[in-house]
């Protein structure tokens, strides 16, 4: 356990982190402020020192995830001109689903407080599934420009069709139930953008 009165670097995320497995783990009924601690290796008290209580800590823990998941959508602009579109964009949807894990964000669904903290935060501009919508549009545009993509493709409904699957991913999908989400993205990438993607290489 870290000794008590030292700094622990990285601290909120080694506290997210711990919070996503314990969930993953044992279920969202299972995740407590003690149980993020022990399993973060944290004094008992440490998360109440930084958070309000665990309502806003679930939430701060959904906005970082939202935020990490649109950095990573922005980073579909420096892959223009590589691999496949249907590949870049699979990739970066698999990615996001990873990034957000259903049973996490169906946490401040679940706890009023943190929902209510959450929309607060999104509503402060926190990024979300728009700023993931955008920044698949932008790379979408770029391939265009690249001739890779037909000059008649409707790029912002591509990418909101995508955000979507996404957005339907997170809150349907129970691991090990179901298609495999590589499948389905597979499926709405050869239709959203037909020969012109060319097949997913993953």
């Amino acid at each position: 356990m870290s000794p008590r009165g030292v700094a622990i670097p990285d601290l909120r995320e080694r506290l997210f982190a711990a919070a996503e497995r314990v969930v993953a783990r044992d279920g969202a009924a299972a995740l407590t402020s003690r149980a993020i601690t022990a399993e973060a290796d944290c004094g008992k008290g440490v998360l109440h020192t930084h958070f309000a209580g665990l309502d806003e800590f679930v939430a701060e823990l959904v906005l970082d995830r939202f935020a990490r998941s649109a950095r990573q959508a922005g980073a579909l602009e420096g892959k223009v001109g590589q691999a496949t579109v249907a590949a870049n964009l699979q990739g970066i949807v698999l990615a996001l689903l990873e990034a957000l894990p259903p049973a996490v964000v169906g946490l401040a669904m679940t706890r009023p407080v943190a929902a209510l903290h959450t929309r607060e935060g999104f509503q402060a501009g926190a990024p979300a599934f728009d700023a993931i919508q955008h920044a698949f549009t932008v790379y979408l545009q770029a391939e265009q420009r690249g001739g890779r993509l037909p000059a008649d493709a409707d790029a912002a409904t591509i990418a909101l069709a995508l955000v979507g699957t996404i957005h339907h991913l997170l809150m349907t999908r129970v691991p090990g139930r179901g298609d495999d989400p590589k499948v389905i993205t597979e499926r709405l990438l050869a239709v959203l953008l037909g020969g012109a993607g060319q097949p997913p290489v993953v």
